[in-house]
This record gives C-alpha cells, structure tokens and sequence, in this order.
C-alpha cells in the first residue's frame, strides 16, 4: 500500500517536472558600441517570453536583437513562462567601446551614425564638448537645400518661431580651419559652416552650425573644371568615389570636413525632400538630438 502510494506520489512529481519551462539562450557577441546583439532562444516548453535587456529595455519576442547604445557590462535576464510556472536564465554581455569617435544624431526622420575624424582634431574636440553638454538637443536643422545640404546646429533655433531668421547664431567662438587633401564634400560627409571669406579670410569655422552633404551626381568634367578653378587634384580614388555617391565638390578646402556618416544615409533623403519656405527653412520642424557613443 505505501509502496504504491509512494510510487504514485513518484510518478506525480516526474510529471510535474517534466511540465516545467526551461530557460536556456546564447548571444552574438561579444560586439562594439554601438552594437545589435541578436539573442538565439535555446528554451523548451514555454509559451511565452519575457527579456530585459540590462539597460532597462524589454521584449516579449521569442528570439530578439537588441542595439546597446554604450559600452558596459550588461546582465540579461530571459523568463521562460508556461501558464503560472517560470523559469529564469541569466547572462552577462560585454559591449567593447568603438575604435572610432561616434556620434549618434536623431531626428524624426530617422537616426544617423557619424564618426568624427581624428585628422581634424579641433573640430573633433569641440563636437564632442559640444555633445557632452548636451547643447544641440532639440536644435532644428534650420537650413535644407535638397540636392545640396542640410544645416544646423544654430542654439537660436531651439525656441524660434515659424518664419523666424535662423543661420546667425552660436557659441560666441570660432574653430581654427583643418583643411585636408583627403577630405572631401561627399554625399554624407559633416562638415562645419562658416562666415563667408569677406569677413572670414581664414575661413575660420562656426563654433557650433554644421552641414551635412546631401549633393548631386558628379562627373569627371566637373571635377576636371574644380581642379583648373581650384589648382587642386583629385586622386583616382575621389574621383571615383565622387562618381559613385555624388556631392558638393565645390566645397572641397573651403569649410572643413570633418566627420561623415556611415549609417542612416537614407535619413539625409528623407530630411532633404521636406517643403521648405523661401528662406529654405522647413515648413515642419526637423529637430535633432545628438548623443556620443563611448
């Protein structure tokens, strides 16, 4: 009697058991800031799924990617559900920071990646504190030329009225120029804005107000024509490069180039093709917010 009692009781216990939620995954990485990590789901009878992330992000997906916008140390935690039972898995993810200086610009038309280049130094430094001090958050790109550009940068547009004059504000300083060869107007490429050469014979940039090139096809004729005016070459690699992504090579060693986006070159399409007014200023606000990935 016991024996049977304890054998039922036995084969209760196993059937509990067995009904229960595994919960077991792995990951991509390790991976660099900033990083998409996606999340392989290794568990077993669960209905459903519940993550967090580490950076106080969730998901209910069986098998999620994840971006970290920083470096870090991140502890992830998958619950594997079935009806009221749960089981809890746990991993440590490491996020290396970037080789490059990244920044991360946001608008409502998407989210571009730029990294900010060594070679220019000065601007590089004031981009950077710029950033840290969070003062291009909320600034509009005030100034939009399809085929060519699109500006901002200036603090006075934080507050500005429709129809409002923007172009003229900034810190109350300027940046040496950092004129390089190898840095050229195209397509994607950051560059800082700056008083014309009347006022401004060393070209000196704006402290703040910068341009990203949105541009047009460019063929060897033009560039042939740039070299003549300009008592510049272009090596083979621009001129192709030019060729392949167009720009505004008649920029070239007159503002500084300093840093060029290397994803969201869609996000400069969509930004570019907005109904702007007479002064090319967008009918709709573009706002941005700016953040550096460490």
């Amino acid at each position: 009697m016991f024996q049977r009692i304890y054998l039922l009781l036995a084969s209760a216990t196993l059937l509990f058991a067995c009904n229960r939620p595994i919960a077991r995954f792995t990951h991509s990485g390790p991976a660099m800031a900033p990083a998409a990590i996606q999340f392989s789901n290794q568990s077993e009878k669960a209905e459903r799924y519940e993550w967090h992330f580490g950076d106080g992000n969730t998901s209910t997906e069986a098998a999620p990617a994840h971006e970290y916008k920083s470096s870090g140390f991140y502890t992830v935690e998958l619950k594997a559900i079935q009806g009221k039972k749960t089981r809890t898995a746990k991993m440590e993810v490491s996020v290396k920071p970037p080789n490059k200086c990244l920044v991360e610009i946001e608008t409502d038309y998407g989210t571009m990646l730029v990294e900010l280049f060594d070679s220019t130094p000065k601007h590089q430094e004031n981009f950077v504190k710029l950033t840290e001090q969070k003062y291009f958050d909320s600034l509009l790109f005030h100034r939009v030329i399809n085929g060519f550009m699109i500006q901002g940068g200036d603090p006075d547009s934080k507050r500005a009225k429709p129809g409002q004059s923007l172009g003229s504000g900034g810190p109350n300083y300027t940046v040496q120029a950092e004129f390089a060869d190898t840095l050229i107007h195209l397509k994607g490429v950051l560059a800082a804005a700056r008083q014309g050469d009347q006022v401004n014979p060393q070209k000196r940039s704006s402290g703040s107000q910068f341009y990203i090139v949105h541009g047009r096809p460019v063929n060897s004729q033009t560039l042939d024509q740039l070299e003549s005016q300009k008592g510049k070459r272009y090596s083979t690699a621009q001129r192709q490069a030019y060729e392949a992504a167009g720009g505004a090579p008649f920029l070239d060693w007159e503002y500084t180039v300093f840093g060029r986006v290397i994803k969201g070159l869609e996000v400069i399409d969509e930004i570019a093709a907005v109904q702007t007014d007479n002064r090319d200023r967008p009918a709709k606000d573009v706002r941005m917010k700016i953040r550096l990935i460490k």
